[in-house]
């Protein structure tokens, strides 16, 4: 039944999922509704509910243009179902922020296979990459994906190796510009974000315990499906998958280190966890298997969604 709504991607598909993403944020939001007094967490919400959106339409973008999917819609309610296990997401706006400048980075990256415009996609992904550290300062670990592209596909061009720093520098220069307009200590801004704390014991609950419980045992699948079939795919596609496969890892590592931990900083693992689920459905031919899959992660996700409220 699920796989059958997915299989192709059509505008039911879409609106489908645009109107759960609104059922799912609203329910969160009338918890608590004194947002609704100022105008300026009014404007945060409307604005980190679009950023939802758009990171949505750039994930099926990025799966749909570098023929990492057919054209169905599995990767995009994948992501809506990974979102529903932290839905305290939806009270954190500057994870949200960072995390659709890491995907705008991330489709820079993975289309550097074509070899087209190769400079100017190391240079935006390296840009994104540094204004998402503004955000959420840890993001700036991303980087290591734009190296990794290099080593992939250009590391012969030692101009390729320089442009990270020009991003840097480029993504510098407007943060002071930014900092003196409105004075901010921007030395202070970096040194209170630029700190490392490995600890794990944020949980205000056991459900926040029991959601990460069952994420990490989701990752395990996924995961593990991806590394063990990855030899048996089509080879033009093994460099993109390498590349999803590692802002995953990285994204954990960004969990691992941050401070004032909390469940919400794995949503950067989200995205590419998602295209690893809709690889595998595709991969998988058993309609069963995979209506089996779906219906335990809906279970999960609403399980987790509702015991979080």
């Amino acid at each position: 039944m699920i796989t059958s709504v997915f299989k192709k991607s059509t505008p039911l598909n879409y609106s489908l999922v645009v109107i759960l993403i609104l059922v799912f944020f609203f329910m969160f939001q009338i918890r608590e509704t004194s947002w609704i007094n100022s105008y300026f967490t009014i404007f945060q919400k409307v604005s980190l509910l679009c950023f939802i959106f758009a990171s949505f339409f750039m994930i099926n973008f990025i799966v749909k243009k570098n023929g990492l999917s057919k054209d169905n819609g599995y990767a995009i309610f994948f992501y809506l179902l990974f979102i529903l296990f932290f839905p305290t997401i939806f009270n954190h706006p500057n994870v949200v922020y960072a995390n659709f400048f890491i995907l705008l980075a991330l489709r820079r990256l993975i289309s550097l296979q074509s070899l087209k415009a190769s400079k100017e996609k190391i240079f935006d992904a390296s840009f994104w990459i540094f204004v998402a550290c503004l955000f959420q300062f840890w993001s700036v670990l991303f980087i290591i994906l734009v190296f990794i592209s290099i080593i992939f596909h250009v590391s012969r061009d030692y101009r390729n190796w320089v442009l990270p720093f020009i991003a840097l520098l480029a993504v510098s220069i407007v943060f002071y510009m930014v900092s003196l307009m409105f004075h901010i200590d921007a030395v202070k801004f970096v040194q209170e974000r630029a700190v490392v704390d490995f600890r794990i014991d944020y949980f205000k609950n056991n459900y926040e315990n029991g959601a990460l419980s069952i994420y990490a045992a989701v990752v395990v699948f996924f995961v593990f499906s991806m590394l063990t079939t990855l030899s048996n795919r089509p080879q033009i596609v093994h460099t993109s998958y390498k590349k999803v496969v590692a802002c995953f890892f990285i994204a954990v590592l960004v969990f691992i280190i941050s401070p004032d931990k909390s469940n919400d900083l794995l949503f950067f693992s989200i995205a590419p966890l998602s295209m690893m689920a809709a690889s595998h459905v595709e991969y998988m031919q058993q309609k069963l298997n995979n209506e089996i899959v779906f219906y335990i992660l809906i279970l999960c996700s609403l399980f987790t969604f509702f015991s979080q409220l």
